[in-house]
């Protein structure tokens, strides 16, 4: 009897267990569905449509799209207008994120001194990251201005003119790149900074007994170590600067002579100022394709050099 009873368990288990398997996999669709229901509704419906409106004609007034085909990206890769414009992105997301990172990492580097009133600059330098940047750009129109600017006054120090920022096409990127990076170095170095005190302080101490310098010790030590933010630095400021849109919206309007279109705003003005939505539409399905480009590159590439 108990021999019977102990070859009849295994039977009588396997059907709870399936049971209790699919209570837990009911229990996951009912937390998981509403997450992946709004996800596909405001992620991936979004990208299917852009992608079906880059395949057709449309100007918001016509009662349907007229499906083209591939034509508005054929026109796209030829047309010199456009390949412009991906350089000035080349150039805006290159600058915008090298400065950034090296200005963040120094910065970092030297709120961790601690000295009297770090605290104090720390919260001035990353306040601009919160402030709008509409508001940032607004203000430094006026800072801008080769009248009554306070940039003028560097100028005047060695005794040349102050040049019209926002309307030379040989100075209104740069002013922009000027706003971009000094809004957004204050939240990389709290990054950093954040990155630095988390580090081993006895790995530090080992190599100042070997005799490094500070200099050693931040080149050799601190920044291998930090590795893992700056590729998150990286990857986060390398989206954010590719969709950049409200100082460019403000100061120049991607002007003077398309000297300032960078690809976000380029989709902008061709939808709503040319009316031009499957041009736009294609515009921002390449703008798609090359951030996951890049993003895979970084994962695929940079990721072998960070050292966690």
């Amino acid at each position: 009897m108990p021999n019977r009873a102990a070859a009849t368990r295994p039977a009588v288990e396997r059907p709870a267990r399936r049971a209790r398997r699919r209570r837990g996999y009911a229990l996951f669709a009912l937390f998981a569905f509403p997450n992946l229901a709004l996800i596909a509704i405001f992620a991936y419906w979004p990208i299917i449509a852009n992608v079906y409106l880059s395949l057709t004609n449309w100007d918001f007034i016509s009662p349907k799209p007229l499906f083209i085909g591939l034509t508005n990206y054929s026109s796209m890769l030829v047309s010199p207008s456009f390949h412009k414009v991906l350089w000035v992105s080349v150039v805006w997301v290159v600058v915008v994120v090298g400065v950034s990172l090296v200005l963040g990492v120094l910065l970092a580097a030297l709120f961790s001194r601690r000295f009297p009133g770090t605290s104090a600059v720390t919260g001035i330098v990353f306040t601009p990251h919160v402030v709008s940047g509409a508001a940032i750009a607004v203000v430094w129109l006026f800072i801008f201005d080769p009248n009554y600017g306070l940039a003028r006054v560097f100028f005047e120090l060695f005794g040349a003119e102050s040049p019209n920022w926002t309307t030379d096409a040989d100075w209104a990127l740069p002013a922009l790149l000027i706003v971009s990076i000094w809004k957004g170095v204050g939240f990389v170095a709290i990054v950093y900074l954040a990155g630095i005190q988390g580090l081993p302080s006895d790995v530090l101490e080992a190599a100042r007994l070997d005799g490094a310098s500070s200099v050693q010790v931040f080149l050799k030590v601190v920044l291998p170590l930090l590795s893992p933010t700056t590729f998150f630095l990286v990857i986060t400021q390398t989206l954010a600067a590719f969709q950049a849109f409200d100082i460019i919206a403000i100061m120049t309007s991607g002007g003077p002579a398309s000297a300032t279109t960078t690809l976000s705003w380029f989709i902008y003005e061709q939808a709503f100022l040319r009316s031009n939505v499957g041009y736009s539409a294609a515009a921002g399905t390449v703008m798609f394709v090359v951030l996951m480009l890049i993003t895979a590159l970084q994962f695929r590439f940079v990721e072998k050099k960070v050292h966690y």
